[in-house]
């Protein structure tokens, strides 16, 4: 059992960290299953790494609460305004993924959630940090704060997201790597990147976790456990991870990201190539 608990702290120590990070929490979470499998039933497996997501969203709702929240009695009438008109474009931003993940999810997992199609989508992206990054060297960006998103700009912006409906690509990789491209600033993107986890991250654990018991699942009280505390570090460890890489984007590129992902993927394969 002590060896099961802290499997679970490790677990939520990787989701804290990767989930923030354009870098894959599935691709880090597909290695660790493969280095230090959780003594649970398969179907566990496909839920927890879903529903483990709840502490890091809930790690994004803590540290931006006053700007995300419309009601506070220390923001004025034009503040209140530009919160609710900032949920508005999230909502907007949020409606692609949501359609079509709830219509492709089991045909997603079914035949793309494997070891290649992570490798492949952590080196592409990998490589797409690195030459985007390369081509804005020197460009000032149009979008500096998330304020300055336009409604087209949110629902275009929500057009990456789609993109990460494929395992490996990393929701937040996607929706900043878009965001650069569509001219924000690195850390405008990585903000507003951080703002559509809330309902979709949400979302997505809800129907995992739906799923899970509408098809007769079980948790055993190991499992139930696992879950609880893998979820807390996962809050707690998301905490320093996005007050890190805000921080860090201030001043860097996201190349370093971009090398660290092909890297991985690299890896990936490397595991897939032993363990077939």
């Amino acid at each position: 059992m002590i060896l099961e608990i802290l499997k679970a702290i490790i677990y939520g120590v990787v989701e804290g960290i990767t989930e923030w990070l354009p870098i894959s929490s599935t691709g880090h979470l597909i290695l660790l299953e493969q280095i230090l499998p959780l003594n649970a039933s398969e179907a566990f497996m496909e839920m927890f790494d879903v529903v483990i997501q709840l502490g890091a969203i809930l790690a994004v709702i803590v540290l931006f609460f006053h700007k995300l929240n419309p009601f506070s009695p220390r923001k004025d009438e034009a503040q209140k305004k530009r919160t609710w008109i900032l949920w508005f474009k999230v909502v907007v931003a949020v409606i692609p993924s949501a359609v079509l993940g709830f219509l492709l999810d089991d045909w997603m997992d079914a035949h793309l959630y494997n070891h290649i199609v992570v490798a492949v989508m952590l080196i592409l992206y990998g490589a797409a940090f690195i030459l985007v990054e390369k081509r804005n060297e020197g460009v000032k960006p149009k979008i500096r704060t998330v304020d300055q998103i336009d409604y087209r700009t949110a629902l275009m912006i929500g057009g990456f997201q789609v993109l990460a409906l494929i395992p490996g690509t990393s929701r937040s990789g996607a929706t900043i790597l878009g965001a650069i491209l569509l001219g924000l600033s690195r850390t405008a993107g990585a903000e507003f990147s951080f703002f559509l986890a809330i309902p979709t991250m949400l979302g997505a654990s809800l129907l995992k976790a739906v799923k899970f018991i509408a098809e007769g699942n079980g948790m055993s009280g190991g499992e139930v456990v696992s879950l609880i505390l893998a979820s807390l570090v996962a809050f707690v460890v998301s905490l320093l991870a996005i007050r890190g890489l805000m921080n860090y984007v201030k001043k860097h590129s996201f190349s370093l990201f971009g090398v660290y992902r092909i890297v991985l993927g690299a890896l990936v394969l490397l595991i897939f190539l032993i363990t077939r």
